[in-house]
């Protein structure tokens, strides 16, 4: 196939219809309903939404496991769907509740209406346990509240470890969960309060992300008090030390609260664990498990104290979010259609809350966990953007990575799956028009990041997302991991490397986005690290705890060994965080990858909570030179905006200086031709950025990358009029390796002047300023 001209790619591309998101007023122009319980000085209403129920009771407890209720109210409906009940104080108080109320929710409808003869743990009224039309309610089930802001804990913890009781079907729809099942936590105004802090309104494109794990941050910490490690106030004791590293925003994998108490029920076995947390339950409750302060409030409060302590270095918040899909899963077997867990949603209104296959009978699933969330439904949709305005108002937080994000853009509810960006009646384009992303310039807003696919149908939309979305560049992953890796077995071209360096203007010039809108990585959570990347040719998901077992996981990683060679994986890393953080786009990190963290190359450590899956806060010689690596050019891209644009890099020269905006370069020092642009069999190519038209400090910056095996000599370009030749700021071969491989602001060593040979050793990057 013929591939266009990088330099196409390097011209600005003008605002597209799809700048501002689309218009569906008659959609959702009347606001979320107000749901929850809201406890009051005199009484307490709760509200819950179910179109298809025909009875709904609130049932209070006096504590959180084991005990029966101690107060049943009747629930009324009234329009669309709403359900209210209100509660004196006093009544509650003289059933032993304070100001902490613990509820949950019964249920009945067409498939089990209401009848007198009901009790817990008795089939009365039964008809079956899905019908026709897909409901699935379910009296014997307690039901926790879709809005809860905490959950006691989760259906499967040490002292229940089967979750099946929250399941249908003949074997268990009979179990009443009322004394096991998690109870929805409310509380006065004010009994989890605590300040957030100044928020940063930096502008993305200024931006260095840290993906990490919230409880793997802190548990193998030693600097940080035992009874914090893993909680919320222990990752607040780090915020000074990654802001020192260079970060700028970290991204928590999913503290929605999710079903993790399992893990503790075995603490050396993976089996049913959930460590990485994309088994949400509830959107609005903080985890419990990751909170020091346990106790109802603890978590919630816990939470904005260390979203302060990260505001207060300058840090945005961001936290990886799961509405494609929930903790409920799908059914137990494709024959056994009656037979699925209820913990919330399914059992209030299964057929709102939850896409189905055609027949009713099954879940539509494009995540590979058992179902989508319905979100084409308006009570779905309330449901995410009343989640994410809580998460953004009252918990501080600064943005979101939305997990399998396509499923958002489904344009079906039941029977079919299909994502059109262009339909204003999606759940993307609802959040992008009541969430506010944060203005290109900077301010107030939050950032949105998409993973821009799912699984099946055209749910693979990388390039394809409303224009209010930023994306995860998975292309920029592909390509450069091909290029360092695949040498002779993937074909990369020089162009293929230009567009994505340059900020992979073909997938985003198109609808008026930048640079910025590509969040360049070349690891990420979910897959090898990056010192695995150039250490292991193959996954190794089967050995023994505390490495593994892990099931699944990609097999073709495009990584490779490096032929076992310790001091060349060592290169090859630094060439690939190289390659982050001097591209256009905004560089995203893996916790531990800026000390070359390893997981023995298991790919897929989902599962893992394990000492040898969390950060390890000691490090070899070796190690401690990367970190140093890490952030001293994490640094150096701070002080250059020239790699930061705003808009796609131009080909010409815009302020009269005589220098290209940026300028490509063979290793003879000419521009490429088509033939070179389009030949997958060369593999060395340098660029040049005209600092002057960004307010650079340097004059000029040039970068070179050897593909190559062996070293390659690369004839420097004119450094500029102003400029008295070039000074290196790092090579990544390996005579440069050590504690001073990055030179400070200062201290680059001049190597020579226009036309000046550099020899470059194969799999190695060069940085040169003009001085």
């Amino acid at each position: 196939m013929r591939r266009a001209l990088p330099i196409l790619l390097l011209l600005a591309v003008a605002g597209c219809a799809d700048e501002a998101p689309p218009d569906a007023e008659s959609i959702d122009a009347k606001r979320s309903r107000i749901l929850g319980a809201e406890v009051a000085p005199a009484e307490v209403v709760f509200r819950t939404f179910s179109a298809r129920a025909t009875a709904i009771e609130v049932w209070v407890y006096d504590r959180d496991f084991g005990a029966p209720a101690v107060l049943v109210a009747p629930m009324q409906r009234g329009a669309d769907g709403l359900w209210t009940a209100r509660v004196a104080r006093d009544r509650l108080a003289a059933a032993g509740v304070g100001d902490v109320v613990r509820y949950g929710y019964r249920a009945w409808g067409p498939n089990w209406p209401r009848v007198a003869e009901w009790a817990p743990g008795s089939a009365a009224g039964f008809v079956a346990d899905v019908d026709a039309e897909g409901n699935r309610f379910n009296p014997n089930k307690l039901l926790f509240d879709p809005y809860a802001l905490e959950i006691s804990h989760d259906p499967a913890h040490p002292l229940h470890p089967d979750d099946t009781a929250y399941a249908t079907g003949p074997r268990y729809r009979t179990i009443d969960t009322g004394p096991i099942g998690p109870k929805s936590y409310a509380w006065p105004a004010g009994h989890a309060a605590a300040d957030v802090g100044r928020r940063p309104t930096r502008a993305f494109k200024d931006d260095i992300v840290y993906e990490v794990h919230l409880r793997g941050l802190t548990m193998n910490d030693p600097t940080v008090p035992a009874a914090l490690r893993g909680t919320y106030a222990g990752a607040a004791r780090k915020a000074a030390e990654l802001a020192a590293l260079g970060v700028t925003a970290i991204e928590l994998l999913p503290v929605q609260e999710t079903n993790n108490d399992q893990n503790d029920i075995d603490p050396q076995s993976t089996a049913g664990d959930n460590y990485w947390g994309y088994m949400t339950l509830s959107y609005f409750a903080p985890d419990r498990r990751y909170a020091a302060d346990r106790s109802p409030g603890g978590p919630t409060r816990e939470f904005k104290q260390m979203v302060r302590a990260f505001h207060d270095h300058g840090i945005k918040v961001y936290i990886d979010v799961v509405y494609n899909h929930t903790a409920e899963g799908g059914t137990f077997g494709p024959t056994d259609p009656g037979t699925t867990k209820l913990f919330s949603l399914r059992g209030l209104d299964n057929v709102s809350y939850y896409s189905l296959t055609a027949d009713r009978q099954h879940f539509y699933d494009n995540t590979g966990t058992g179902g989508n969330l319905n979100t084409r439904n308006p009570a779905a949709q309330d449901l995410i953007v009343d989640s994410l305005r809580y998460w953004r108002d009252e918990l501080g937080v600064d943005g979101y990575r939305f997990d399998l994000a396509s499923v958002l853009g489904n344009v079906c509810e039941h029977g079919c799956f299909h994502y059109d960006k262009l339909d204003p009646g999606t759940a993307l384009n609802r959040v992008w028009r009541e969430l506010g992303p944060r203005p290109a310039e900077g301010g107030p807003g939050v950032d949105l990041i998409a993973e821009p696919w799912a699984i099946g149908g055209n749910s693979y939309r990388v390039g394809d997302f409303p224009a209010g979305f930023i994306e995860w560049g998975a292309k920029f992953r592909d390509t450069l991991r091909s290029d360092q890796n695949e040498l002779g077995i993937a074909e990369v071209t020089p162009g293929d490397i230009a567009t994505r360096v340059a900020g992979s203007s073909d997938l985003f010039g198109d609808d008026g986005r930048a640079p910025w809108h590509s969040v360049n990585f070349m690891v990420a959570h979910d897959g090898l690290t990056l010192a695995d990347l150039y250490a292991c040719d193959h996954k190794r998901n089967d050995q023994p705890w505390p490495y593994g077992p892990s099931d699944g996981g990609e097999d073709h990683n495009r990584s490779w060994d490096q032929g076992g060679d310790p001091a060349a994986q060592r290169r090859a890393a630094r060439t690939g965080m190289a390659l982050m953080l001097l591209s256009a786009g905004v560089p995203m990190i893996t916790g531990g990858d800026e000390a070359l963290r390893s997981q023995r190359c298991n790919n897929n450590v989902y599962n893992l909570d394990s000492p040898a899956n969390w950060l390890d806060a000691r490090r070899s010689p070796e190690q401690q030179d990367f970190r140093r690596f890490t952030a001293r050019l994490m640094a150096f891209r701070k002080r250059h905006p020239a790699l930061r644009p705003a808009r796609f890099y131009a080909g010409h020269d815009t302020n009269g200086d005589v220098m290209e905006q940026l300028r490509w370069f063979t290793p003879d020092g000419v521009p490429p031709s088509a033939a070179y642009w389009q030949n997958p069999d060369n593999h060395a190519l340098a660029w040049r950025i005209d600092g002057a038209e960004f307010g650079d400090p340097a004059p000029a910056i040039y970068v070179a990358y050897n593909g190559w095996a062996g070293p390659v000599d690369f004839a420097l370009p004119w450094p500029g009029r102003h400029a008295g030749g070039w000074h290196r700021v790092t090579d990544t071969c390996d005579w440069a390796e050590g504690p001073d491989q990055v030179r400070r602001d200062g201290e680059e060593d001049y190597v020579g002047g226009e036309w000046s040979r550099y020899r470059l050793c194969g799999r190695g990057l060069l940085v040169l300023i003009a001085k």
